[in-house]
């Protein structure tokens, strides 16, 4: 079992930069591939980015494509979402996913952390 906590999520203005982190515990982090997932208030939660469990692969949402970056750092447990350009319509709750698939299921979840984006 893994437990995951966000942070650095908050409030900036559209076209600013956010770096989420999520740390994990436990000592299997690096068996695990990790996702990031949001949701928007009156929206069902949808798949952002992904990175395999050595960090050689990635995978987009078309909606962040060429302006977020997935990493992790494994010696750190920790996998990070870089957010740059950010637009209002990326306003939600953002939450990391250790071991589910895109879809969202399955997998172990943090609490997630606030994202607003100011017009």
């Amino acid at each position: 079992q893994v437990q995951l906590v966000e942070s650095g999520g908050g409030l900036v203005q559209a076209g600013g930069s956010l770096r989420l982190s999520c740390a994990a515990s436990g000592r299997t982090f690096s068996s695990y591939a990790m996702g990031w997932f949001r949701q928007a208030p009156g929206k069902e939660r949808e798949f952002v980015a992904t990175i395999s469990r050595s960090g050689g692969n990635t995978y987009y949402a078309d909606s962040v494509k060429g302006r977020f970056t997935i990493s992790r750092d494994n010696a750190k447990n920790t996998v990070y979402l870089q957010m740059n350009s950010l637009k209002p319509e990326d306003t939600a709750v953002y939450y990391c996913n250790a071991g589910g698939d895109r879809k969202g299921k399955d997998g172990y979840w943090g609490q997630g952390t606030q994202v607003t984006v100011s017009s």
